[in-house]
């Protein structure tokens, strides 16, 4: 049995809520640059232009590359071999205080979505813990901004709808959020399970936008749907042009066979997330 203080989880979230902010994913990063050299609409080069500038003035002048640092999604991995010495759950809280305290990254958690009083130090977070095999804990830091979370949605829809009715939904859904979640957009899809495991494929399904480890039927439906996607013409913060979308993942579930439950997380463009393993 591995022993893990909780205070290494602090300093791990901590650390990892500032990079986030920070520092733009490397696969991110190239495919801005992709869409640069092969965008035709003047418009959308230049803010694709905009958008590498801001990202190399976060990268060098140590700052968030967007106002809205987002609510914590804090994915944790524990291995079943691992005891914490310490509480869990205020570790994660207390380094996401500190890591947005140090980065000095904006409040904006409201204590209750009704009476809305800000915590003043952007926790809670939401965590969504695993037990895994293995002495280590896996960490991801997802700071989601709202703006492309508000376009999220969910439908339950009939096993006989099938594939074009997902196909259909995560057209309708990208179509809806037009330029509100800051194009050029990621697009995260669940298929499968119960309609909060269809919500929380998706928002998973960001993180792995280009993890190699991909069943080569869904592949080719996230092909189909980023063309399709970015034949809409929104484009690069809704300027027009073939660049709405960056990337298209599905994750998938068995599913109760009354049922085909489908939902969609849409990222920015700078999607953040980071990762640690203790």
């Amino acid at each position: 049995m591995r022993k893990i203080l909780a205070t290494q989880i602090t300093e791990t979230i901590a650390r990892l809520c500032i990079e986030a902010n920070i520092h733009a994913d490397p696969d991110i990063c190239r495919c801005i640059h992709a869409a640069r050299k092969s965008e035709t609409s003047p418009q959308a080069r230049n803010a694709l232009d905009m958008i590498i500038e801001n990202m190399q003035i976060a990268e060098t002048e140590k700052m968030p590359m967007c106002q809205d640092t987002g609510l914590a999604v804090v994915f944790i991995e524990i291995g079943q071999d691992v005891h914490i010495q310490g509480n869990i759950t205020d570790a994660i809280n207390e380094g996401v205080r500190q890591g947005y305290r140090d980065g000095y990254f904006r409040a904006s958690i409201v204590a209750d979505p009704i009476r809305r009083v800000n915590t003043g130090d952007n926790t809670p977070a939401v965590i969504h813990f695993k037990l895994v095999d293995g002495d280590k804990i896996k960490i991801m830091v997802m700071p989601k901004g709202f703006g492309s979370e508000n376009k999220g949605a969910v439908k339950m829809l009939t096993p006989s709808e099938g594939l074009a009715g997902v196909e259909n939904f995560v057209l309708d859904t990208v179509k809806k959020a037009g330029a509100d979640p800051c194009p050029p957009i990621l697009v995260g899809v669940g298929v499968g399970g119960t309609m909060e495991k269809a919500a929380l494929l998706s928002k998973e399904a960001l993180a792995k936008m280009y993890d190699n480890k991909k069943d080569p039927y869904w592949v080719d439906v996230e092909d189909r749907l980023l063309q399709k996607i970015n034949e809409l013409n929104i484009g690069v913060a809704g300027l027009g042009g073939k660049t709405t979308a960056l990337g298209v993942r599905i994750l998938t579930y068995p599913t109760h066979i009354a049922g085909l439950p489908v939902a969609v997380t849409i990222g920015c463009h700078v999607s953040r997330h980071k990762f640690a393993i203790i």
